[in-house]
């Protein structure tokens, strides 16, 4: 175990997921005391796992991005010390069944593979992927560079001006365009099957469709899954990632407290809104503490965030609302402007593994009305266990479905269980029209709602994926990862959504490059 320096600023942790363990991590490395409290059993947040009955099922995300030779998974476990799971690059990385067709569209891994792929199914349509290809090389040239996005002071403006070059400058013309303004740039906006794909996909990654997700933001999204990047399926599940992270954080003095709920951050007005300790309570014993921190890394949602801060036992006269840190009151407003963000409504599925079909891919997008919006369970993402790969015993397999919801549906006490069963039943209906879905073959069945997901994570409404990436809020003008307080970052997928946990490990890294700067 390193050995703790007592002399270095003491930090605290909020959230125990893929953000603030790998902050946590790195911090512990480098030598600063590190507290990390979450208020869930098992570390991961949502990229954690809960078994049944022999099974394993992944809470939320199903797949990584980031352990190729220098990706972002890889980088930092590097850093750590630490080795990369084992796992294998999903080939293709998702078959997409638009309605009333019996083919999929296969996302190869391969680029030539995948080229030939899109041309077949979107005759016409390879201006526009040529024209994202081009874009998604230079975002990621200029993101390997560690660029600071939002800058919020002069370092992290110096970052963002070391990490552009000449090539970033193509990206300059698109940097307030929709995917749906290119479409129409090619002539493709009257495409309905270029049109279904794109919002089935983006839906997935940034929370809204085509015709309102940032062109910049889509191209790096959809372009992740091809070589030499990809998405991975790992062995075992996607518990490893937070074990191994939780191993680095002790091995290097860090502690990690479950089922304790950070309730309150307490700030000093005399000294500029820093944040100077933090109430705490052990969901257990139900008893409360007050420690004092120097600085704060919060894995939390944005509402989170604010509500942190609030102080309930003061109404501010002007808005009636819990009174907050002065530098936080725009910040605050911004946050209530937002458009609503989706919840998920996820079934975890134990069967025989003669409900699989032959070949079946292990991950898969269904749309099943093709009049209807791709949500409130229209649409389906599923991930399937692999033979050996740890998540269902022999002879049995896993099958994981998710459809966006509403997250107002799910606070009625009087019709939730009946919303629950609906939605259970209606998501078995339509997997059966893919899967052997006999009563037979379903040994085991769960669900999770937006009000699982708050009652587990602690996340406001249930809400996931992080803020939609709209042109106003990707990005350069997305939330940053210094809020308006000094010592006061925010890390996960309100900062860097919908790359998952490599995005999450991003913005965590950006975090812990400034506070060594700020602490």
């Amino acid at each position: 175990m390193s050995p703790q320096n007592h002399n270095r600023p003491h930090i605290l942790v909020i959230g125990a997921g893929i953000g603030g363990l790998t902050a946590a991590a790195l911090l512990a490395k480098r030598g600063y005391r590190v507290r990390v409290y979450d208020l869930a059993i098992v570390p991961g947040g949502c990229a954690s796992t809960f078994q049944r009955r022999g099974f394993t099922f992944d809470v939320g995300a199903t797949q990584v991005a980031g352990l190729e030779l220098g990706g972002i998974h890889h980088r930092i476990f590097s850093e750590l010390g630490i080795e990369l799971p084992e796992a294998t690059p999903c080939d293709p990385s998702c078959a997409v069944m638009l309605p009333g067709e019996t083919e999929p569209i296969n996302i190869w891994r391969d680029r030539d593979k995948w080229r030939a792929e899109r041309q077949r199914q979107f005759p016409g349509s390879e201006p526009f992927w040529q024209l994202m290809e081009t874009m998604f090389a230079a975002s990621w040239a200029f993101q390997s560079r560690d660029p600071v996005l939002p800058p919020r002071d002069p370092w992290d403006v110096w970052q963002l001006t070391q990490a552009l070059r000449l090539d970033t400058l193509v990206t300059v013309p698109f940097t307030f365009a929709t995917v749906g303004d290119v479409l129409r740039l090619f002539g493709l906006d009257q495409q309905p099957r270029l049109r279904t794909f794109l919002d089935l996909q983006l839906k997935l990654y940034s929370q809204v469709d085509a015709e309102n997700t940032a062109f910049l933001y889509a191209a790096t999204a959809l372009g992740v899954s091809q070589t030499p990047q990809g998405l991975y399926h790992l062995h075992g599940s996607m518990q490893v990632l937070s074990d191994r992270l939780v191993s680095a954080l002790e091995h290097h003095g860090g502690t990690l407290t479950m089922r304790h709920a950070v309730t309150q951050l307490v700030t000093d007005s005399q000294r500029g809104d820093r944040v100077v300790a933090a109430t705490i309570r052990n969901l257990k014993t139900g008893t409360t503490l007050t420690e004092k921190f120097d600085a704060v890394v919060a894995n939390v949602t944005v509402q989170n965030l604010v509500s942190l801060l609030e102080d309930s036992t003061a109404i501010d006269p002007t808005t009636q609302k819990p009174t907050l840190p002065r530098s936080m009151r725009g910040y605050r407003q911004r946050v209530a402007t937002l458009p609503p963000a989706s919840g998920a409504f996820v079934i975890y599925l134990g069967v025989d593994a003669a409900a699989i079909p032959a070949g079946c891919p292990p991950h898969l997008q269904f749309l099943y009305d093709p009049a209807g919006p791709i949500a409130e369970n229209n649409s389906l993402f599923v991930s399937v266990s692999r033979p050996g790969d740890g998540r269902a015993p022999d002879g049995r397999a896993t099958i994981i479905a998710s459809s966006f919801t509403d997250t107002d549906l799910w606070w009625n006490d009087d019709t939730y269980a009946a919303l629950k069963q609906n939605y259970t039943d209606a998501a078995i209906a339509r997997l059966s029209s893919y899967f052997n879905l006999t009563p037979e073959m379903i040994i085991y069945t769960e669900a999770a709602t937006p009000k699982t997901f708050q009652t587990f994570t602690g996340r406001d409404r249930g809400v996931v994926g992080g803020i939609g990436q709209r042109v106003p809020t990707f990005g350069p003008f997305g939330f940053a990862n210094r809020t308006p307080l000094p010592n006061l970052w925010l890390v996960g997928d309100c900062t860097h959504p919908g790359e998952g946990t490599a995005g999450v490990s991003y913005s965590a890294l950006t975090a812990v490059r400034q506070l060594e700067r700020s602490v």
